[in-house]
């Protein structure tokens, strides 16, 4: 992959979630004008430390992994706004970065292999059965998922979707959350995911 613009946030992107983002800094304007002109995509990483917007003197330290995303729909209700929608894709991990002088990160990236599409075991059925209880309250509730990292379409007899959706939801702290992006094995995600749900009694107990 060649170099990409990254957009640091406090939060993860996972391949599939949903991010609905606001953009008012120049930096990421102009970035965000020429995905939707070209339709390219940008990578978001998390930021470990200092803030989303610019601050003078201030420093940002990027994760060294992060997940492509793809703008979906956008508005602009006033000049100076930008309010889109992106999805996950690709995952990647960063070989080397560095900030422009007008603010904006480039990275030399190195994807990661997309998962395997792999059915639910029956050991973690439980799991996607929880997701799925989750999305249909929210639906009873119309609740728009437009401002969740839940868009459909739902595919909850996959094992690396549905542990996807779960590592977005839960409050996991930046580095599991990494780890569990970074995991290869989408069933073994599944598996983590499924001891934190039932470390916090989230699951129904058999």
């Amino acid at each position: 992959m060649p170099s990409i613009p990254l957009f640091p946030l406090k939060t993860i992107l996972f391949p599939d979630g949903h991010l609905p983002l606001q953009v008012f800094e120049v930096r990421y304007l102009d970035l965000v004008k020429r995905c939707i002109a070209k339709g390219e995509e940008f990578g978001v990483v998390s930021l470990l430390d200092g803030s989303e917007v610019r601050v003078p003197d201030q420093h940002e330290t990027l994760s060294a992994c992060g997940t492509m995303a793809r703008i979906i729909d956008w508005s602009a209700p006033l000049p100076g706004l930008l309010q889109i929608s992106c999805i996950g894709t690709t995952r990647f991990q960063v070989k080397s970065a560095e900030q422009l002088k007008h603010g904006l990160w480039m990275a030399e990236v190195e994807e990661v292999a997309e998962d395997m599409v792999v059915p639910i075991p029956t050991e973690q059925q439980d799991v996607a059965n929880a997701l799925g209880a989750l999305i249909r309250s929210l639906q009873k509730k119309q609740i728009s998922t437009a401002n969740m990292s839940l868009a459909p379409p739902y595919r909850l007899d996959e094992a690396g979707w549905v542990a996807n959706r779960w590592c977005e939801l839960l409050r996991l702290d930046m580095e599991e959350k990494q780890r569990l992006l970074l995991q290869e094995n989408p069933v073994l995600r599944l598996e983590l995911v499924q001891d934190v749900l039932s470390e916090n009694g989230l699951l129904d107990n058999h």
